[in-house]
């Protein structure tokens, strides 16, 4: 039996090109995603690729869910090495605009979901005394970001588990690590929450963002990919991909100017 990983978020752009990465450095898959057509489809990449994989619909809000996912895994696989948690949502607006549904929406995907698939799979790695657990964090894990304040939340909460879980379970050898991407060039606009001030602002806040994503040089999901690899090969506690090292420098040196240029370009229809 060869090595296995567990990905959530795993049937489209992040996710599924670290499934091909992984599938091309000789891991069988287990994909968790809340739909299966999409799921089946990465799957089948994944199979003429000559690796096994497991699909599982998972709605990682869900602690039951999850545990049947990781339940699922461990009867076909008897062991999982590797778990990238990846699943996640973007939410942009002023901070007074979000509904208490929005911020539960946010923490519910982007904070329990990585809580409850290392809750469930923890065991399994305390028993053997290894095994690695991945998660995809952001930017906005490092650096405070306006407008984006659930966001940013569920991220710098995110950095928080990472960085506990590597100091308390790097003895008992588990590895964990931090992935801290800017924004990617994906479709995770499908499922993006944008809140304004009224219809049009609301509007012109996710068309600035499809701009962003649609300039030539912004990073891909496969610059995430090879971070994942970089981090796992090589055993790193944190992964910053691209611009994302620019962004972190800045705001270090300079945080005060760094906040007023987010705060301008996020402000849009917003007036204090």
């Amino acid at each position: 039996m060869g090595y296995t990983a567990l990905i959530t978020g795993g049937s489209e752009g992040i996710g599924k090109a670290i499934a091909l990465l992984m599938a091309n450095k000789g891991y069988d898959l287990v994909l968790a995603a809340r739909h299966a057509d999409r799921l089946e489809a990465t799957a089948e990449e994944i199979k003429a690729l000559g690796r096994d994989v497991l699909t599982v619909p998972t709605d990682v809000r869900d602690a039951e869910q999850v545990n049947v996912l990781v339940q699922k895994a461990l009867a076909h696989y008897g062991s999982i090495d590797v778990l990238v948690n990846n699943a996640g949502i973007y939410i942009s607006g002023p901070v007074e605009e979000f509904s208490l549904s929005d911020w539960h929406q946010a923490i519910d995907t982007n904070l329990w979901g990585y809580i409850h698939t290392i809750h469930a799979l923890l065991p399994h790695f305390l028993q053997g005394g290894s095994g690695t657990i991945i998660n995809i964090s952001s930017i906005g894990g490092k650096v405070p970001l306006p407008y984006l304040t659930p966001y940013t939340t569920t991220k710098f909460a995110v950095t928080g588990l990472t960085e506990a879980l590597h100091s308390e379970l790097a003895p008992k050898g588990i590895h964990v690590c931090g992935i801290y991407p800017s924004i990617i060039k994906s479709n995770f606009l499908q499922r993006a929450i944008f809140r304004g001030k009224n219809e049009e602002d609301t509007k012109v806040r996710r068309e600035q963002v499809e701009q962003v994503v649609a300039v030539p040089v912004v990073e891909k999901p496969e610059d995430v990919a090879n971070a994942v690899w970089d981090g796992l090969k090589n055993r790193k506690s944190e992964v910053l991909v691209g611009s994302a090292n620019m962004s972190a420098v800045a705001n270090r040196m300079f945080p005060s100017l760094m906040q007023s240029i987010i705060r301008r370009t996020f402000k849009l229809k917003d007036r204090t």
